[in-house]
């Protein structure tokens, strides 16, 4: 759970970051479309969340990996039990 939750708040946090730094760009220069700063907002903090946030994804995805073969190891040993009776 800490995992998602680390990989979660910095995915947000890269967003309002992204977001700040565009909306204050297109403030600069005098535009006022919110939708358009949301999107690209939105777009540069996939990309840079793909480069820097590496480290934290690949643990998420270990412990999600670990998980589901804890319990498909456990389904198949019930299985495999039910099918012995």
């Amino acid at each position: 759970m800490k995992d998602f939750l680390v990989y979660t708040v910095a995915r947000l946090g890269l967003l309002v970051a992204s977001f700040l730094v565009i909306w204050g760009i297109f403030r600069a220069l005098g535009s006022y479309d919110l939708l358009v700063v949301l999107i690209l907002a939105a777009v540069v903090s996939a990309v840079a969340s793909y480069y820097l946030l590496q480290g934290p994804r690949a643990r998420f995805a270990a412990r999600v990996d670990s998980r589901a073969s804890r319990v498909a190891q456990r389904f198949e040993e019930s299985r495999a039990k039910e099918d012995g009776d």
